[in-house]
């Protein structure tokens, strides 16, 4: 077994990322390993459109910019209650798949801690975004099924 020292908690914003911040405070206390959180904004134009849509794009980044302020400030929420410092909270514009194994290869983690609903697609069995983490991660990748 791995000895973790270093976790990348990747939630977003609903009540349901509590469950997958219970699951990686047990890993770290057993391991007495640091918990960074980390919280992905799709890009407006991404999310609505699917293509870059130029003429709005000003309305875009108004509407982009109100997103990532309110992720951040449940995401320094969710810190405070942990105890943790400013520099352990990030959020990050684009693909959640992507954004995660980037933010994770920076911070050198050990593991990515991650929910997954298990509904989606073409990764039915983990969900999109976990089952896009899961290829390509830098560091063991643990998914903790949501209860619906």
């Amino acid at each position: 077994m791995s000895t973790y020292k270093k976790i990348l908690v990747a939630i977003d914003s609903t009540d349901e990322a509590d469950e997958v911040i219970a699951a990686a405070e047990v890993i770290a206390r057993q391991n007495d390993a640091k918990v960074h959180l980390l919280t992905v904004v799709k890009p407006i134009h991404y999310a609505y459109t699917g293509y870059e849509s130029v003429g709005a794009y000003s309305g875009f980044q108004t509407f982009e910019a109100q997103a990532q302020a309110a992720a951040l400030a449940n995401l320094t929420d969710r810190a405070e209650r942990l105890g943790q410092s400013e520099d352990q909270v990030a959020v990050i514009v684009g693909k959640p798949s992507v954004a995660i194994k980037e933010h994770a290869k920076n911070l050198n983690v050990d593991l990515i801690v991650m929910g997954s609903h298990g509904r989606h697609g073409i990764g039915l069995l983990l969900g999109s975004t976990a089952n896009g983490v899961l290829h390509g991660a830098p560091c063991d990748v643990m998914t903790v099924r949501i209860s619906t």
